[in-house]
């Protein structure tokens, strides 16, 4: 075989020059007159990865020239793969060999196997030193600072990584993983793009996809990119979890248990999967096996952050709960992860609510919207008002100038919208007692619908438009409930879309519900949400966006005609369920049914922060909760004025 020229492709399959790589190895030993012969057979071994026999001539070669450091270097990559104590070898390279870059990048891994992380960073930062575009060397460090929770020095890594080599997929999905672990969502999206475009194969890639996109709600993106991960890795016992999580959050409660049981058949230890199994149990009411689940899980983790936080959700806590309060509490100070210690923080909270301990309470809410705001994106006043802005122009009146001829007139659907727990779960669990109405969950539809902007191509083409979302909407009911003569779909964010659904669908009736705007605010605050909403973690943020949902709501209020929506309080509901829960039907067409006011007992899958409260009976325990925490409010007390004039 002849000798590559210098900058050819190395033939070891590394991906770097011959000149940075094996070449190296000839240079370095020439002076230490190591043969031609003995050079190629180490280059070989080492190639064909037969390390034992590479582990055996190393030895014997410098059994006789104890100064070869490329050989000492050649021994411990031969150690280090038959995971074997490699670092004296490698160790020994780098002292013979301090000028040599890939000699102290290469003792880096070693002593990152040794658990010696800082020594490890001193060696990549060495080897960077002496040739600053060494991208393996970067990608080493970038994954040191990210498992060092040193987010953005890693993104900074990666990303020199790729001004180096544009094309390498992995330091693509590591670019996505960081920016992920930032808050930056969409720049994740689009670096783990990238590393599927590049890597079809990297099942690491797609399934970090899909967790971005879960996270972004973006969930049957999310199921498509799972599903994708599996075909390549159909083993993958996490894989089959996530995706369960993501079909759970979708309402597809059979398809998730499916994939959970999948998951667990792959991993029967896994703490995780039986938190998941816990949370369908517990969407479907079945609060009791859901502890003992979330019980098991902590037998087999102790320190599961997810399964202790769990177990405050099911039920009210008492001071029985003692040994509980001790796990979380010390779990939660341990030094976790943010995104580890958040649902934790959230799970003090409500013990220390549930108990009338309200200074205590607060201080862990604070916490956990503090920790929340470290790694998701930040709230954009100014966009979410120029968005309400836009709506507002889009939709001036309630009619086009001519209305399409094919809308269609179905009555089916009914959406319940309004801020987030203003009620809107409550209200279709009454109606969803009723056995003519059906409780489809909360449905992205037309969230999706209107990502391409608020505004409708004129003439022919808005009307084909309005047509084909009406069509695939009221297909998407029927699949859901064939019999039903009216479906709910208890979407709160749909408030946003009233105008494009009363087009598409003009006998859609809406149900707003209304609550007291400092008790909406405060609970959204208090609250641990699945999904992305930039305004959660922030009184003020949160003041802002209810004025925002006020001013858009009194638009839609003057706008649709007065049978196609009806403001609901949900102070009124809870002061008088039956007087309230009669007006709703009559409003959506059905007839009263006394089921409606047992609705605590109806058997169906809700799967919203609130499932364990519209199982039971209607009390005031929510009314006016925000006096409890008065001295804690200031951003959100000017709101009581501008609702009470809405």
């Amino acid at each position: 075989m002849s000798q590559p020229g210098r900058n050819d492709p190395c033939p070891c399959g590394s991906e770097r020059r011959y000149k940075a790589c094996c070449g190296r190895l000839r240079d370095s030993v020439a002076p230490l007159a190591l043969t031609d012969g003995e050079l190629d057979r180490l280059r070989s071994l080492m190639s064909a990865g037969h390390f034992n026999e590479l582990e055996e001539q190393a030895r014997a070669l410098l059994a006789t020239k104890p100064g070869a450091g490329m050989v000492w270097q050649l021994l411990g990559a031969a150690l280090r793969a038959q995971r074997k104590p490699a670092l004296a070898a490698i160790e020994r390279a780098a002292q013979l060999m301090p000028g040599d870059a890939a000699a102290h990048n290469n003792l880096g891994n070693a002593l990152i196997d040794a658990g010696r992380l800082e020594e490890a960073q001193r060696s990549y930062r060495q080897a960077l030193s002496l040739w600053p575009d060494f991208a393996e060397a970067h990608y080493n460090l970038g994954n040191l600072l990210f498992d060092s929770s040193q987010f953005a020095a890693a993104l900074a890594s990666y990303q020199r990584v790729l001004e180096l080599r544009p094309n390498h997929a992995e330091a693509w999905n590591h670019c996505a993983i960081a920016a992920r672990a930032l808050g930056r969502l969409e720049q994740a999206v689009t670096c783990h793009e990238r590393a599927v475009a590049l890597r079809p194969d990297l099942a690491e890639a797609h399934h970090g996809l899909g967790v971005v996109l879960r996270d972004l709600d973006r969930l049957e993106q999310a199921i498509a990119s799972y599903r994708r991960a599996l075909a390549l890795a159909p083993g993958a016992a996490d894989l089959h979890r996530d995706l369960a999580v993501a079909l759970r959050l979708q309402g597809r409660s059979d398809e998730a248990e499916a994939s959970g049981r999948q998951a667990q058949s792959l991993d029967p230890a896994s703490a995780a999967t039986m938190v998941l199994l816990a949370d369908i149990e517990a969407d479907r009411g079945r609060f009791d096996a859901a502890e003992a689940l979330l019980r098991r899980a902590l037998s087999i983790q102790p320190a599961s952050p997810d399964a202790l936080a769990g177990i405050a959700r099911l039920r009210r806590m008492t001071p029985d709960d003692g040994e509980w309060l001790s796990q979380a509490q010390a779990l939660a100070d341990s030094g976790l992860t943010p995104r580890r210690e958040v649902p934790l923080r959230y799970a003090l909270g409500k013990y220390f609510d549930d108990l009338a301990h309200y200074p205590q309470a607060f201080a862990q809410f604070q916490r956990a919207n503090e920790l929340t705001r470290a790694y998701r994106a930040g709230h954009d006043r100014q966009r979410l008002t120029r968005a309400v802005d836009a709506c507002i122009a889009a939709y001036p009146r309630a009619e086009p100038d001519s209305a399409p001829n094919d809308a269609d007139a179905s009555a089916r659907p009914v959406l319940i919208v309004g801020m987030l727990r203003s009620g809107t779960s409550l209200a279709e669990q009454i109606l969803a007692s009723h056995p003519q109405a059906f409780g489809a969950g909360e449905l992205i539809y037309w969230s999706r619908a209107a990502q391409g902007g608020p505004a409708l191509e004129a003439g022919a083409a808005g009307d084909a438009r309005l047509a084909g979302l009406a069509t695939g909407y009221l297909q998407r009911l029927a699949e859901l409930a064939p019999n039903a003569l009216r479906v709910l779909d208890k979407m709160p964010a749909n408030f946003q879309h009233l105008g494009l659904i009363h087009r598409a669908l003009p006998n859609a009736r809406f149900i707003h519900m209304r609550r007291n705007p400092i008790d909406t605010c405060l609970s959204i605050y208090c609250q641990h949400f699945e999904a992305t909403h930039s305004y959660a973690n922030d009184l003020g943020d949160l003041a802002h966006a209810y004025g925002e949902y006020l001013r858009l709501m009194r638009h839609w209020r003057r706008l649709l005609p007065s049978d196609r929506l009806l403001e609901v309080s949900y102070e009124g509901l809870v002061e008088n369920p039956e007087a309230c829960s009669r007006r709703m039907l009559e409003f959506i067409g059905l007839d009263w049914d006394p089921r409606c006011l047992a609705y605590e007992r109806t058997e169906r899958t809700v799967i919203t922060a609130s499932k364990w409260q519209v199982r039971q009976k209607i009390n005031r325990q929510s009314v006016e909760r925000w006096r409890h925490y008065q001295a804690y409010v200031g951003p959100l007390l000017a709101l009581l004025e501008s609702a009470q004039s809405s």
